[in-house]
């Protein structure tokens, strides 16, 4: 009987192992890659990696940082199935042949613009002539800073423009620059902690044109042709997350802190109260996009210059893996 009893136990743990091994293998391995440094703008996929909405979907995945090739790259050779991007980047890539596509909006609204201390006396685009501008070295701020200040008659020809790479926004403004471009949801909200009065100059004040989609969701073909169901079960647990952090700032931020501890902690609680109703916004739910709004920037980036043929607006963008 004793023996008998010890048989039992042991295929008893067999069966079990078995099934751990089977539940693991259930989970499949995807990789997603952000645009930058983690931030308010990926709350919704840290709060998806700790709530379990990954796993609930059937999915195992591991967040990694953008390397040398960037994550428009990294998705569009399939080294990682999912990435973060923007419209621009996508709407380039397009043109080029690179096979990404966005599949969902993370903010329904362009929160970006020109800020610069209050001292420097910029209040709107003509201020910017005889002044110097600091940027990252694409041909897109120029373009964008000439389109603003030609409402004004004025001219990009008039900005010193510079490349201040990595250099702190507000070290880059103390030292070096007069005006550069932000996202008010971050560096914004980091001046206003510091107590650094910013004028702020939105893109969407001054170009409806301009009211473009950043950041966004990314794959590539390949997983929409192949992995349909990969694809939306990431929308699924993507929206999920998103959705929390709308309705739960706090908890979310909280939550970010907890899965990256290098950021600080005030930036991001502040950060995501200002930024969590812009997510969804006057949209009828997270992360749907439009062809109006593709449609127009695309052709804006092409009236001046920015692209070499017209973009085929319906192969950038789908909604089809959003929940219904």
């Amino acid at each position: 009987m004793k023996k008998l009893g010890f048989v039992f136990i042991i295929f008893s743990f067999l069966l079990t192992a078995c099934g751990n091994s089977d539940s693991a293998e259930e989970l499949e391995e995807v990789t997603f890659v952000l645009d930058w440094t983690p931030n308010t703008n990926h709350t919704g996929l840290y709060v998806a990696q700790e709530k379990g909405y990954f796993e609930e979907q059937g999915l195992d995945v591991e967040i990694v940082m953008p390397g040398e090739a960037g994550a428009d790259q990294t998705v569009a050779t399939g080294k990682a199935q999912f990435g973060i991007s923007a419209q621009e980047a996508v709407t380039e890539a397009r043109v080029q042949d690179i096979p990404i596509v966005s599949i969902a909006a993370v903010i329904q609204h362009n929160t970006s613009g020109f800020a610069a201390p209050k001292e420097k006396g910029i209040t709107s685009p003509a201020d910017f002539a005889g002044k110097t501008y600091g940027g990252w070295g694409a041909p897109v701020e120029a373009a964008v800073i000439d389109s603003l200040m030609k409402q004004e008659d004025a001219s990009v020809e008039d900005v010193e423009i510079i490349n201040m790479g990595n250099t702190d926004f507000f070290t880059a403004v103390e030292r070096d620059v007069d005006f550069a471009w932000i996202y008010y949801g971050w560096t914004g909200v980091q001046a206003e902690l510091r107590d650094v009065e910013l004028d702020m100059l939105y893109l969407t004040d001054y170009s409806e044109k301009l009211d473009y989609y950043t950041p966004v969701i990314t794959t590539n073909e390949t997983m929409i042709e192949e992995n349909p169901e990969t694809v939306s079960a990431m929308v699924a647990a993507l929206e999920k997350g998103y959705q929390f952090a709308i309705e739960n700032p706090s908890d979310a931020a909280d939550i970010l802190v907890v899965e990256v501890p290098d950021l600080d902690e005030e930036l991001v609680h502040a950060s995501q109260e200002w930024l969590s109703p812009k997510y969804q916004d006057d949209a009828e739910q997270w992360g749907i996009q439009t062809e109006d709004v593709w449609r127009n920037y695309a052709e804006w980036m092409f009236e001046n210059d920015l692209l070499e043929s017209e973009l085929d607006v319906e192969a950038a963008f789908t909604n089809e893996f959003l929940p219904e």
